[in-house]
């Protein structure tokens, strides 16, 4: 039996057995699931399906880089050539992008890395499609759907991304294991147990065969998913843009022809239109009529919490134009000083900083440790 058969079995499990299994084999089912699933992200043999995939290894470049996945024919390739300069066929046919595209965006000075990946099919998670190489490094996601079936393409996206061990605009879950030589299981939680057990969470654990650990819980609404995340070890947590494509041709459209008006309403129900500006960190766009695109660069720039840095020579005026970039979070002065020459910090004295992260206007005195805000200007003082 193969890894994705396996899965299928345990999933069908799941499905017809999940008002009448214990809760302790339900969390057994969903540790194996997740194992299996590892197989399928990073198999150690030949099976699984797939392979490596030609043009994936795709040389980074610039200070972060952006992910463009959705379903074949939905204006990936039209939307990434346009904003980048770069070609990437474009054509009614699907899956006419069979390889990773990379380009160039610049935006507030800094190079941005937009790669334009294969066409995700259903099922792409159990290593049929090139679902496999969605780059797991990427600093952000953009999902683009089209408008005429947006929320079922989301669901089934998001369903495949999760099952390559992503997980969209979360944050890693507050549960701390720690393995120990003796004392078998103890679990200590700071917050309700309302979506899991303790049997489920032994469940889990002797899965993994983990009979000795301490578990702490900090994480609300904790679910048996979240602790095999934490044991797992593998999962990425990248923060996701749902891009609306064509949102706004269907706008214009619905003006000038009501001809077409008449079979587009066949197509999409008033309540998905409603429904359309509701969903979380979405953003509608036309990529062929090049609308509303400033506000995506905006959301963009936001959502990868990129903190640019201007220097300042001794006795002149600060460069604004090559921003030191830097991302939040590690954006002190030391690692200012080190993305531009590591030595810098060893031989700084102190550093002048002036705008948002400085207490006066006039420029503070700080240390490497000192933590940068978006678009502060710093003066190096070396000994």
């Amino acid at each position: 039996m193969t890894t994705v058969q396996k899965i299928k079995e345990i999933e069908d499990e799941m499905a017809t057995q999940k008002n009448k299994a214990t809760s302790y084999h339900l969390g057994q089912l969903k540790a194996k699931l997740a194992k299996l699933r590892r197989e399928l992200i990073s198999p150690s043999g030949g099976g699984g399906g797939g392979g490596p995939g030609i043009g994936f290894d795709v040389a980074r470049t610039g200070v972060a880089s952006v992910g463009f996945v959705g379903f074949p024919s939905v204006g990936k390739s039209t939307l990434m050539s346009k904003l980048t300069g770069t070609h990437s066929e474009v054509s009614e046919i699907d899956f006419t992008t069979l390889t990773t595209v990379p380009g160039t965006l610049k935006v507030h000075g800094a190079p941005i890395q937009i790669l334009d990946l294969p066409g995700i099919i259903e099922g792409a998670n159990d290593g049929r499609g090139r679902g496999r190489q969605v780059a797991r490094t990427c600093n952000l996601i953009f999902i683009v759907l089209d408008v005429l079936k947006p929320l079922g393409d989301k669901k089934i996206i998001e369903s495949e991304l999760e099952g390559f061990g992503i997980r969209l605009n979360k944050k890693p879950p507050a549960i701390l294991v720690r393995k120990k030589d003796k004392g078998g299981i103890a679990i200590t939680n700071t917050v309700p147990l309302t979506n899991i057990d303790q049997e489920e969470i032994k469940a889990v654990l002797s899965e993994y065969k983990l009979s000795n650990v301490d578990v702490t819980i900090r994480q609300p609404n904790m679910t048996a998913d979240d602790l095999v995340d934490v044991i797992e070890g593998n999962r990425v947590y990248i923060p996701a843009l749902y891009v609306l494509n064509k949102v706004v041709y269907l706008l214009v459209e619905i003006i000038c022809h009501s001809r077409w008006l008449c079979m587009q309403i066949d197509a999409i129900s008033i309540e998905e239109l409603d429904l359309l500006y509701k969903i979380p960190h979405s953003v509608p766009v036309s990529s062929r009529e090049w609308l509303n695109i400033d506000e995506l660069t905006e959301k963009m720039w936001e959502a990868l919490e990129l903190v640019r840095v201007y220097t300042k020579p001794r006795g002149q005026s600060p460069d604004y134009s090559a921003p030191v970039v830097l991302r939040r979070g590690r954006c002190s002065v030391e690692d200012f000083c080190n993305a531009i020459h590591k030595e810098i910090a060893k031989q700084m004295k102190y550093a002048v900083v002036w705008g948002a992260s400085a207490k006066h206007s006039r420029g503070q005195k700080v240390g490497l440790d000192h933590v940068l805000e978006d678009e502060d200007v710093v003066h190096i003082a070396k000994n």
